[in-house]
């Protein structure tokens, strides 16, 4: 198959996008690209030179010329592993800010579109669906309840949170991110109305993947 295929999964911090996105590449092998992992190393690159992040053109500078790879569970920037770097509570809130930059968005959008390249990939974030790839042909949006997703967030080991983060101050975190996330001007997070909508409350990862997965087969024949 030669044509661009696209898998678009959107949805808030904690949904389980990452898990789900790296499964169903597995799956119907495809690539997987984590678009909130380019925020963040942004982010990291743009503190570790000194950069502020009221310095839109120098930020939108290092996302436009900065290299992202992605390796399951493992991203480099520049050939570099970030990985651990970039999966922080300051990162978190790092992200955000950047995030909200439209010049770094368009930056980083239109690398994201360059890195489907008329490939097969399923791609995780919060404007795919709306944004990146509006005809997508699978858009699936990821969502919880606030208390599960601040649960899973606060016992992610991938998220490196100091071991005395009580679960409420992991809740508010959450809650401000879904905030910035949602009112920023630029791409805000939000289903797509063609979107499928996923709520993983109370359902095991594998409960969850194998609706996701049902759903992509119905609508793919990526065989």
């Amino acid at each position: 198959m030669t044509d661009e295929v696209v898998i678009a999964i959107d949805g808030p911090s904690g949904a389980g996008k990452g898990t789900v996105a790296r499964q169903l590449a597995s799956v119907f092998n495809c690539q997987h690209i984590d678009t909130g992992a380019m925020y963040r190393a942004v982010a990291w690159r743009a503190i570790k030179d000194g950069y502020s992040f009221d310095d839109e053109v120098a930020l939108a500078n290092i996302a436009e010329k900065s290299s992202f790879d992605f390796n399951g569970a493992k991203v480099a920037m520049d050939g570099h592993d970030v990985t651990d770097l970039i999966r922080t509570p300051k990162m978190d809130a790092a992200a955000a800010r950047v995030a909200s930059l439209s010049k770094v968005r368009a930056a980083l959008v239109k690398r994201q579109r360059e890195l489907a390249n008329g490939g097969r990939v399923v791609m995780e974030g919060r404007d795919i669906g709306t944004s990146v790839f509006p005809d997508a042909k699978v858009k699936i949006y990821l969502d919880a309840s606030p208390e599960e997703r601040a649960e899973r967030r606060a016992h992610d080991p991938a998220h490196q949170l100091p071991s005395n983060m009580r679960v409420e101050e992991v809740a508010s975190a959450l809650k401000a991110r879904d905030h910035l996330d949602r009112t920023r001007a630029a791409s805000p997070l939000k289903q797509a109305p063609d979107a499928v909508l996923v709520d993983t409350t109370g359902n095991s990862v594998d409960e969850v993947i194998q609706q996701v997965i049902r759903i992509v087969s119905q609508k793919l024949d990526l065989s």
